[in-house]
């Protein structure tokens, strides 16, 4: 099956009843997807490992470029030290181990790459596939929502090295940049999947920048409250959600992208955006802040040959699912090819209060099977007619994704304008 794999670098210009001209999805000066990122990351070949990490990192230690590196086992840094590694350093994951890296709480992890000289981590199968290894767990102690302002990771991981929440919300866990993540996540047994990246109680001064994140068999990236900046992140066909965020996560994440395909989930469900506010509702702590999200410049894309039949057959499911007692603010955003768009919990009354902590504007939605619904209604009439007013300037097309984008490159078109739509075409 052939498959057009949408890189989508929008700068989308809508010229406004006022003349005003505003950005929708992804966007930039230059292309920040240049170098560093890789959509064919099965192809690559980064040889054998030349050194091993396993067990417990008490110290500071570096990671060199010079060598390649193999997890083993679940390999946790403590003490309060730092883990620095160096541009273009790269480390691979156990398989037959399952080899995950923890930062537990008060450590750090450096990974601060280039763009022309990313860190990889990834798997050491010569054929790669998602779940081959666990992923990077990075704990930090920013509030959460939990009774007693703590909590541990459930995995297969030390519940003694795994706390993670406290009252800082302007802690740092480092830095994560120009760094991929490849075939993570892990199978647990009698549990679910890993994820590739989980954020457990992360503070605001931690820099992630430029993540890109590959055929994760769980979520791509799980944000477990915390107050974490995210920006130029990218999810590329995850079988798990693409960004989740939960208990109490006060996160911004901007000029984003996340590109699923019709033919990868797994059975706790996937979606690009997923907004709760806990995990389980008698362990939150209602006096606490709950959840809220502000994204802005997403470019949300289902990949397929032909997203009208995916539809159909019931292949593609909802982009963005938002629970009780949270709130999402999502501007200047593309979602395209979802069935449908938006869901909302259905434990959510329809009211002004409630439907103000979801502000959905300046969206594009185009080519959704429905735009925005409550779970198990199929009459969307009064959210269709509240956020189609024309004071949240949401667009409504019905193309696909190809002809969609490459549309946007029209320069006879008035009403659009491209800053730079890439398109790489692939065979599976």
């Amino acid at each position: 099956m052939k498959n057009i794999i949408l890189i989508i670098w929008v700068f989308l210009t809508v010229v406004c009843d006022v003349n005003a001209q505003q950005e929708k999805g992804i966007f930039g000066s230059s292309n920040w997807l240049n170098n560093w990122t890789e959509f064919k990351p099965g192809k690559a070949d980064y040889g054998e490992a030349t050194q091993i990490l396993a067990g417990t990192i008490t110290v500071n230690t570096r990671l060199t470029k010079k060598d390649v590196y193999i997890i083993q086992g679940n390999v946790y840094v403590t003490n309060n030290a730092i883990l620095t590694i160096d541009p273009g350093t790269i480390i691979i994951g156990d398989s037959e181990s399952k080899g995950t890296l923890i930062i537990t709480k008060g450590a750090q992890l450096i990974a601060e790459g280039s763009e022309t000289d990313p860190i990889v981590f990834t798997s050491n199968k010569s054929l790669k596939k998602a779940g081959d290894w666990g992923g990077i767990v990075i704990l930090g102690d920013a509030p959460i929502n939990k009774f007693g302002n703590y909590s541990s990771i459930n995995y297969d991981l030390d519940p003694s090295l795994t706390t993670y929440g406290g009252l800082n919300p302007a802690s740092s866990s480092g830095v994560l940049k120009y760094v991929r993540i490849e075939y993570a996540g892990k199978k647990i047994k009698g549990s679910e999947n890993f994820n590739a990246l989980l954020l457990g109680g992360i503070g605001n001064k931690t820099i992630l920048e430029n993540i890109m994140i590959s055929y994760a068999a769980g979520d791509a990236f799980e944000v477990l409250g915390g107050e974490p900046v995210l920006n130029k992140i990218i999810s590329y066909r995850s079988s798990g959600i693409d960004f989740k965020f939960t208990l109490g996560t006060q996160a911004k994440i901007d000029n984003s992208l996340a590109v699923r395909t019709s033919y990868l989930t797994n059975n706790n469900g996937s979606r690009c955006i997923d907004v709760s506010s806990y995990i389980k509702k008698e362990e939150a702590d209602f006096t606490k802040k709950q959840t809220v999200v502000t994204a802005t410049n997403m470019t949300l894309a289902n990949d397929s040959d032909n997203i009208d039949t995916d539809i159909k057959s019931g292949l593609v499911k909802e982009a963005v699912f938002v629970a009780e007692n949270t709130s999402l603010v999502l501007r200047k955003s593309v979602i395209s090819g979802f069935n449908p768009a938006i869901i909302l919990d259905n434990n959510i009354e329809l009211a002004e209060k409630n439907l103000k902590k979801i502000r959905l504007e300046e969206i594009y939605f185009n080519f959704c099977q429905g735009n925005i619904f409550m779970a198990g209604n199929l009459n969307n009439e009064d959210l269709e007619s509240y956020y189609g007013n024309s004071v949240f300037f949401n667009l409504y097309s019905k193309t696909t994704n190809l002809e969609t984008f490459n549309d946007f490159a029209n320069p006879r078109r008035p009403d659009f304008r491209l800053a730079l739509t890439k398109f790489t075409a692939s065979a599976k």
